[in-house]
């Protein structure tokens, strides 16, 4: 379809001169619609009026399937994949689908090796921007999820939500074995271990194999000769908690 208005700045054709006003706006930053209720402004009235329902709570747009409300009909459309389960956006290097464009090109980032969010203390580098806010909270100290028993705090909202079965006692993760139920996947993980004969995890310096990486890590203290538990009564330390214990007994 022949586009004869062109941009003088980039040589873009469009159908018609509104087109082009438009576009000219993306180079000369003009925003001329504007909200009266923030001031913020717009380069195009229909984006001025996706933007008013954010204030006035309207959501026109509404999925058949589950009669969900969207503010524009694009994240109609995307919501709408998740019952139909169309994922059009296919990785040329591996095949995965994603339903949407900006997931297929974080998920490059795999194949890359890019990290584009970098730290500004640490120097440290990050596949996607929310994965470094939170690292930047161990130099902040910030820990904004805070249990409302306890009132301890974490950086992660899934830290929290691991945390608060301590005091509900929920043990979502279940061994198909024994029936033996855990707060965490990790203690699934590693009890599943105990009913064979495997042990995966093995030391780096006499090769010898734990059935988990708490037991691995004890043993490793005999070589580093770590001994990361002090007596408060004569500063004599030890391997493990339970050693302290047993000898802080002899005090008392």
């Amino acid at each position: 379809m022949e586009k004869p208005w062109k941009c003088e700045d980039c040589g873009k054709g469009f159908k018609g001169p509104y087109g082009l006003e438009r576009h000219q706006r993306s180079h000369t930053g003009e925003k001329p619609f504007t909200c009266s209720v923030c001031g913020k402004g717009f380069t195009a009235p229909h984006e001025l009026e996706r933007h008013q329902r954010s204030h006035s709570g309207e959501k026109p747009f509404t999925c058949s399937q589950c009669e969900k409300g969207f503010t524009d009909i694009g994240n109609l459309r995307r919501h709408e994949r998740v019952h139909t389960g169309e994922r059009p956006f296919t990785c040329s290097d591996c095949g995965k689908e994603f339903t949407r464009l900006s997931h297929l090109q974080r998920h490059h980032r795999v194949h890359t090796g890019e990290s584009p969010f970098t730290c500004s203390v640490c120097g440290k580098g990050f596949t996607q921007l929310p994965n470094l806010l939170v690292h930047n909270r161990v130099h902040t100290g910030e820990r904004p999820f805070t249990c409302t028993v306890c009132d301890k705090g974490f950086t992660r909202l899934a830290h929290l939500k691991t945390h608060q079965r301590v005091h509900t006692g929920e043990r979502p993760f279940t061994c198909t074995v024994c029936g033996k139920g855990f707060s965490q996947l990790s203690s699934l993980l590693s009890h599943n271990v105990t009913h064979t004969n495997e042990r995966p995890f093995k030391c780096s310096d006499c090769g010898n194999g734990f059935k988990s990486s708490q037991v691995l890590m004890i043993h490793q203290r005999i070589h580093s000769e770590e001994r990361p538990f002090s007596c408060s009564h004569c500063a004599k330390r030890f391997r493990t908690s339970s050693n302290l214990m047993k000898h802080e007994r002899g005090h008392t």
